[in-house]
């Protein structure tokens, strides 16, 4: 019955802003982390003095998980997890610290991950936990 509802809201919404792929890929990557366990307690997370955005905010265990997705309508140009670069980083770092402070959560105790997702039919949905070290930029390249 849920699903049902998931699925009738995804096609409403879809059909009034059928450009809107990163809320499109935002719903299913939360669904999608539910069933690996993970509970979402904030979407779009903004710190009031702005400087980045966390598009899902998630409890797995004692860590908590802070997701950046990333929505594409083919991978003609590669594939969307590639879109995250050291700049993105230091801006998801940033909010991340603040959502932990706010949250009074151990900065060891913070995940990255990234939810890449192809709108194909049926859509194609990788995650990437730990995707980068909350503390150290990747090396150049990766």
């Amino acid at each position: 019955m849920i699903r049902a509802l998931y699925r009738a809201a995804d096609a409403v919404r879809h059909r009034l802003n059928p450009d809107d792929h990163g809320r499109l890929g935002e719903d299913l990557a939360h669904r999608y982390l539910q069933k690996q366990g993970v509970t979402i307690v904030a979407r779009r997370y903004r710190p009031p003095g702005g400087g980045g955005e966390i598009d899902l905010v998630g409890w797995q265990g004692e860590t908590l998980v802070l997701v950046e997705v990333k929505t594409r309508a083919t991978a003609e140009f590669g594939m969307p997890e590639r879109a995250v670069d050291a700049d993105k980083e230091r801006y998801l770092r940033h909010a991340g610290r603040d959502f932990a402070r706010r949250a009074g959560v151990e900065w060891g105790n913070v995940r990255f991950d990234i939810v890449s997702i192809v709108l194909t039919d049926p859509p194609f949905v990788e995650w990437f936990p730990d995707a980068f070290a909350p503390d150290r930029p990747r090396p150049a390249g990766n």
